[in-house]
């Protein structure tokens, strides 16, 4: 994917602007206090050499509250606050279809009193950002939130701007998916984000879906130590043990994420790295694409001798069609006036 062609001149000072009033958990948010290449804490107190100063703006990690700590986002609204990147967590609900009231918001108009929403924190701050970052599964494609069914019109923040948004820097948007976010993923395109505002870094690369290409660009099945015995056809029957969890209903041969190469903190942990199957978490089309979860997916009954000749580049060819599929947001993901998740109510005068 194509990004900027300059990289701006450096900066000495950036505030990074964090919302989690998206449909959220606040799970990224705690999952990156747990970064350590780099920690939270280092960028903030400037241990990174060549980072600008950095001023964070999180509701669940500041020690401001109310009108102190929205005072940088009405600043930043009106273009008084300095360089700033805009992060974003949790699925955009469509407020186009909120009826009467409104889905979630941050803080309140000081002229009027009523709730801001998320949605016009998003159209005031992210074309005057230096860059904006989706965090999370929800936030960068819609998540949980926007599984079919969902009463909300819930959609990633790509399809609440549009493919060709480009931020004040001339920036698509950065998605770092993951339910939750591997810590270590989202601090280091963070960390690229803060060299590039200070002139020290080129553009960030990114593939078709606005992911960091060093993060993303091999599948879980290509980092994980299961992998030799997926190759040998000898697969796990139950949770206990160390072979190939595929015919368990693990994902990992199309699923694009490091998890299982850098492990969850400090090196450990990551979905089959202790016993877990992968379940597509940071793909386009999840979750609706990999459920039921527990399922066998394409290709898990192939033994060794099948894949070791004849029908081994089929295979190959196969696993790309999918990684195709599931690279792809369901078509209800989007910002017009309708709400098209096939939501039927089950109570009558909704």
């Amino acid at each position: 994917m194509s990004t900027v062609t300059s990289t701006p001149s450096g900066v000495d000072e950036v505030h990074i602007l964090w919302t989690s009033e998206g449909m959220s958990c606040d799970g990224d948010t705690v999952s990156v206090t747990a970064a350590s290449l780099p920690s939270i804490e280092d960028v903030v107190m400037g241990a990174i050499p060549g980072l600008p100063k950095v001023h964070l703006h999180n509701k669940v990690l500041a020690y401001e509250t109310g009108d102190d700590f929205m005072q940088p986002y009405h600043q930043a609204a009106r273009g008084e606050l300095g360089p700033f990147v805009f992060v974003v967590e949790g699925s955009i609900p469509n407020e186009r279809i909120n009826g009467d009231g409104y889905w979630t918001s941050m803080g309140n108009d000081p002229d009027t009193g009523e709730p801001i929403t998320l949605n016009t924190w998003i159209d005031r701050l992210a074309p005057k950002a230096f860059a904006v970052v989706a965090v999370g599964t929800c936030a960068t494609y819609g998540g949980i939130h926007a599984m079919a069914g969902n009463p909300t019109g819930c959609m990633g923040l790509v399809d609440y701007l549009g493919k060709d948004f480009r931020s004040a820097s001339g920036l698509p948007i950065v998605n770092v998916p993951g339910c939750p976010v591997q810590p270590d993923n989202f601090m280091e395109t963070l960390t690229w984000m803060l060299y590039q505002a200070a002139g020290m870094a080129p553009p960030i690369p990114l593939d078709e879906q606005g992911r960091p290409t060093w993060l993303f660009g091999k599948t879980v099945h290509e980092g994980c130590d299961r992998a030799a015995y997926y190759e040998q056809g000898d697969f796990a029957k139950d949770y206990n043990s160390p072979k190939c969890l595929v015919k368990a209903g693990c994902w990992g041969p199309v699923v694009n994420c490091n998890v299982p190469k850098r492990g969850w903190m400090d090196g450990l942990g990551g979905c089959p790295n202790v016993g877990g199957i992968c379940i597509g978490c940071t793909m386009p089309g999840f979750p609706d694409m990999f459920m039921p979860f527990m399922d066998e997916p394409p290709g898990g009954s192939f033994s060794s001798a099948v894949l070791g000749s004849t029908y081994g580049p089929l295979i190959r060819s196969l696993r790309g069609i999918t990684n195709r599929t599931v690279n792809r947001e369901p078509k209800w993901r989007h910002n017009r006036a309708e709400l098209t998740s096939g939501f039927a109510p089950r109570w009558s005068g909704r």
